[in-house]
């Protein structure tokens, strides 16, 4: 008998009791039973996103909630600075092209975070920019954005903050209200621990006016129509009913955890995975700003980077992520977030290991899990 290891950054394990609130019989959502599990998920994610402003949950992935941000915020032919450090930071880009809205790229090397001081400089040479896209945790190289100083560069101009927290909330520390964002999205097979299918949304105040008189083609998509039905502890379309329900499950975990604990766990299983990449002679891809929810490696030379994730996923059982876009085949993610636990990390570093030796990579076999152990052991 085998055991799957899931050590991707999305979808992530599934906790027993959220597998077992999917499995629930269905109710319909238009009753005071499912009205009240709205308003409690609704209540616990502001507690997740650390706000007070308005969550709405969507039926889509988390790119539903980023594009729900680039219809409601923006007009065709408005300005807007996308940052982009990977494949995500890209997809503000592209969402906003598809929408007929100039979007001016701030590129960063991929593998380096943003410098909030460069963004600050864009916003005074350009004032007609209406919002800043940018991401929290950049799943593609494992970079945290540092989005406190990046939030205080926007919040004094007439631009808004909107941060892709698809990867980092739940994961990793984020003040949404502390820190000047003004729209946050994000996507439930993350650090929430869900199956993929809830998008979330946050709004501020200050987002709230665009939103008032953006002219961007939308319907399902529509915030203005979601606020009235949460008005009344609704939805404006059907939502996702037993994901919603699971919602209740996860989110009673993690404020039975507390974020405090849950930020210093992820911190934790983080550092023991650097370490024992080091251990391995290995190479973070991030070295100065590693995301504590996702790691990224170099491929060792000479070893063929996607045979290595097959090797393990097809023979071992244990899933990690590759690298995407320009990075295919040059990093390995490992990740460390939501029902991720100690035991997952020690056991994909031990397939690791194995699989690396059988390539013919060079290093102390059992160097790795000694390195992760004594972090844990600490």
């Amino acid at each position: 008998m085998k055991k799957n290891y899931l050590l991707t950054p999305g979808p992530t394990p599934l906790p027993p009791q959220v597998c077992e609130a999917m499995a629930r019989p269905i109710i319909h959502h238009r009753t005071p039973q499912f009205q009240a599990v709205l308003k409690e998920v609704t209540e616990g994610l502001k507690l997740v996103f650390q706000t007070k402003n308005d969550v709405f949950i969507l039926a889509s992935s988390g790119t539903g909630a980023m594009e729900a941000a680039v219809v409601n915020l923006l007009s065709p032919g408005d300005s807007a600075l996308a940052i982009q450090g990977g494949k995500f930071g890209e997809r503000w880009t592209e969402i906003c092209q598809a929408y007929g809205i100039t979007a001016e790229v701030m590129d960063v090397e991929w593998g380096e975070a943003a410098d909030p001081s460069q963004i600050e400089k864009k916003l005074k040479a350009n004032p007609k920019i209406k919002a800043v896209f940018t991401t929290l945790c950049e799943t593609s190289t494992g970079v945290t954005n540092d989005i406190e100083a990046i939030g205080k560069a926007v919040k004094e101009t007439a631009a808004v903050l909107v941060v892709d927290a698809i990867s980092g909330l739940g994961a990793i520390p984020l003040s949404t209200d502390a820190w000047s964002c003004d729209i946050v999205v994000s996507g439930s097979q993350k650090g929430l621990m869900l199956p993929p299918g809830l998008g979330f949304i946050s709004v501020s105040p200050k987002a709230w006016k665009l939103i008032e008189s953006a002219k961007s083609p939308k319907y399902y998509f529509d915030l203005e129509a979601a606020k009235k039905a949460l008005e009344k502890t609704d939805t404006p379309f059907t939502p996702a009913i037993n994901l919603v329900v699971a919602l209740s499950e996860a989110l009673n975990m993690m404020k039975a955890d507390s974020l405090e604990n849950i930020f210093l766990r992820h911190k934790k299983m983080a550092e023991a995975t650097r370490q024992a990449m080091k251990a391995l002679g290995l190479e973070l891809f991030a070295p100065t700003c590693a995301s504590d929810a996702v790691t990224a490696v170099k491929v060792p030379a000479g070893i063929d980077g996607e045979k290595l994730v097959k090797t393990m996923r097809d023979t071992y059982d244990v899933t990690i992520a590759g690298g995407q876009a320009e990075l295919k085949g040059k990093v390995f993610r490992i990740a460390h977030m939501g029902y991720i636990e100690k035991t997952d990390i020690i056991a994909g570093i031990s397939c690791l290991e194995k699989v690396l030796q059988q390539m013919g990579y060079k290093f102390n076999l059992g160097a790795g899990v000694k390195a992760a152990q004594e972090v844990f052991n600490d």
